[in-house]
């Protein structure tokens, strides 16, 4: 090296040298992405993981006609159980369905957005209208008169963790006699529609992705029936459903339903009748196709057996089995439409 050459492997031995005299720990990337980071003294800090919870952005949609009586106290106990939640951001958010009295004032002094129909359109139309207002990932949807605790809603959010859809359930309780005997046939028959078991099927108290129930707006009707068509439509096209019990609290005096039992009774069974046929229409072609094929058959056997001949009767009902399975057959295919449609608006 004297006369000014370079000795290569000198070089690259001094360097393993090097190399190997110094222990290189792990890289500061390395030690972020395990969750350590060295102090002064070396020793690693344990820092705790944040999560992001899955209700992080909630709109909280109130429909209410002339509630001025019950509205202030639900507010105010809704604004105090929001805050116990400081990882969920959320609105409240009123929707004034042609109120003659100081239910639009009293939600904006409590800080609530307001949106006022000039006219009542129906408790459905105000929902609907609010799922439309609303800003968040999610919507808990619940009613203005003071029957569904706020007090619930952090279990609700706990259990939106692994659904789609959370329902506060009553457990067939809650309203008069003769409507807690409604609401279990009404449940029975959402049940056979959608095999599986259905507690509640007309709670109005319910937290469900935004997304959703957005793709769902054009199935629901103006009036009180919106429940149903929600949970029926969401547990049908394959969302999970799940079901939280809750102790609902009787009405404030110097207030009244506005539900009548037997004309909106009569439109809960329709909207069950509509809906099963829109979502699983073989559930309610299947069975009355069968059923027209046995009484068909056995009166073509009794007539055969006691008077040796082939009734028009017979045929008549055997010929409107089979035309009623065909249809069967084709809305289960239009069904598949409206899946696509759904999943598509929840994409959106």
């Amino acid at each position: 090296m004297l006369d000014g050459t370079v000795d290569t492997k000198a070089v690259i031995e001094t360097r393993e040298q090097a190399d190997n005299a110094v222990e290189v720990g792990p890289s500061l990337v390395d030690l972020m992405a395990s969750g350590e980071v060295p102090t002064e003294s070396g020793d690693p800090i344990e820092t705790a993981t944040v999560v992001r919870p899955r209700v992080a952005r909630l709109s909280i949609v109130i429909p209410a006609r002339n509630e001025a009586v019950g509205l202030p106290a639900l507010l105010d106990e809704l604004s105090l159980t929001l805050r116990t939640l400081p990882a969920t951001r959320s609105e409240i958010l009123v929707i004034d369905d042609g109120s003659t009295d100081a239910t639009s004032k009293i939600a904006l002094d409590r800080g609530a957005r307001v949106v006022r129909h000039a006219y009542s359109l129906g408790n459905g139309a105000a929902v609907k209208r609010g799922i439309r207002e609303a800003r968040g990932d999610w919507i808990l949807l619940m009613d203005a008169d003071g029957q569904h605790p706020p007090a619930t809603i952090p279990g609700l959010i706990r259990r939106a963790s692994e659904h789609d859809m959370v329902v506060a359930s009553r457990g067939g309780t809650g309203g008069s006699t003769l409507r807690n005997v409604a609401n279990k046939v009404y449940n029975g028959l959402a049940t056979y529609v959608t095999s599986r078991p259905i507690p509640d099927l007309t709670s109005g108290f319910r937290l469900a992705r935004a997304d959703v129930l957005k793709s769902l707006v054009y199935l629901l009707p103006n009036t009180f029936s919106y429940p149903t068509t929600i949970t029926l439509a969401m547990l049908r096209a394959g969302y999970s459903v799940d079901f939280e019990p809750f102790a609902v609290r009787p009405r404030p005096s110097g207030t009244k339903s506005h539900i009548k039992l037997f004309r909106d009774g009569s439109r809960f069974f329709l909207i069950i009748l509509r809906i099963a046929t829109i979502f699983a229409p073989l559930r309610v072609f299947l069975p009355l196709s069968f059923a027209m094929a046995a009484i068909g058959t056995l009166w073509y056997a009794y007539t055969w057996l006691a008077d040796g001949r082939f009734t028009n009767m017979s045929a008549l009902l055997i010929t409107q089995a089979t035309v009623v399975f065909v249809l069967g057959l084709v809305s289960e295919q239009v069904t598949a439409l409206r899946y696509a449609r759904i999943d598509e608006g929840a994409r959106q």
